[in-house]
């Protein structure tokens, strides 16, 4: 779809709810539609070096496997996948004849006063609440599939390093500052790696790199009577298939990100009692490294979010966050040893 068919969609089209006002929440690579009691997902037609939305077929695969894959941690809220046609100057998702033009993932639309993001800003977020989640993490990992791959510390490398290739637009939207900030990062990175091989072959080995969440942060959280974690990676395997500690430091960094820096420690200390996992130094500074390693990635996916956006005042968020990862990143890496 275009944003011009999600625009007619959002203003004349038919739903297969009730939608008296919806509304449109876009991301880098998704449009997402708010409806009454539901939200259906539709993945933009994109290629990056990560991901490949390029063709309908394509992102019918990966509509299937959003469903499969989330699946695993939620229940009853991935419903299915809707057709999106056009006719007659109307975009239509009610079944109705049409040229078929996408598809859109259907969801059950949770309260957004029980989002984590939410919670967080507005100092709602307990220590209880950090142990449930951390529990909740620890009983998915301990049942997913465990994932023996080698050259991980190159593929990892690829994935840090990968943030070079927005050095040039931050460069001129931030300031000279960002790209030393990167090329610093990304050379701190590649030594790291080199003399923590050993470690991350050897947790590799022993079945600590496992298919989990990849995208373990507030935003994919609701905090209802139970934790309800949703919107796990689907789009590359490689970003999901990762060490255990790897996804759990994605929430981490959150956390510190929001300046609640106790609060990280304990789902940090908690998922490592419910997991009966040691922490010791150096299995801490992997862990630093990982924290490191997530700024980096949101660094970039709020770049590649002020790229899409509108010059001037819709590229302000995205850009101060990605400044703010950025600085985060390098907190990070300046305290490993």
């Amino acid at each position: 779809m275009t944003k011009d068919e999600i625009s007619l969609l959002i203003n004349e089209g038919v739903f297969p709810c009730s939608c008296s006002n919806p509304k449109l929440i876009e991301t880098h690579i998704s449009w997402v539609i708010l409806c009454n009691e539901f939200v259906f997902k539709i993945k933009k037609p994109l290629k990056y070096s990560f991901l490949d939305f390029s063709t309908i077929d394509k992102r019918l695969f990966y509509c299937k496997e959003e469903i499969r894959l989330n699946w695993r941690l939620t229940f009853n809220v991935y419903l299915g996948i809707h057709e999106i046609r056009s006719h007659s100057g109307r975009i239509t998702m009610d079944g109705t004849n049409g040229q078929l033009i996408d598809h859109a993932v259907r969801m059950r639309r949770l309260n957004g006063e029980k989002q984590m993001s939410f919670l967080l800003e507005n100092d709602l977020v307990r220590e209880e609440d950090i142990k449930n989640i951390a529990a909740r993490i620890a009983q998915f990992h301990k049942r997913t599939r465990v994932v023996y791959k080698k050259n991980n510390n190159h593929s990892l490398s690829n994935k840090f390093n990968d943030l070079r290739a927005e050095s040039d637009f931050l460069d001129e939207q931030l300031g000279h500052w960002s790209g030393v900030a990167i090329e610093n990062a990304i050379k701190q990175s590649d030594a790291f790696l080199k003399e923590y091989y050993k470690l991350i072959k050897a947790r590799q080995e022993s079945g600590y790199h496992r298919d989990v969440h990849g995208d373990l942060h507030s935003g994919n959280i609701f905090l209802l009577p139970e934790p309800v974690i949703f919107d796990c990676i689907e789009f590359n395997e490689e970003y999901r298939e990762i060490d255990i500690l790897n996804d759990v430091a994605f929430l981490a960094m959150d956390l510190d990100a929001h300046s609640k820096k106790s609060l990280s420690d304990l789902l940090l200390d908690s998922y490592a009692h419910c997991m009966s996992i040691s922490l010791d130094e150096q299995t801490m500074q992997l862990f630093q490294y990982y924290k490191a390693y997530r700024a980096n990635i949101r660094a970039k996916v709020n770049s590649l979010r002020a790229r899409s956006a509108n010059a001037g005042t819709d590229r302000d968020k995205p850009l101060s966050e990605s400044a703010k990862y950025l600085y985060l990143m390098e907190r990070y890496l300046t305290h490993i040893k």
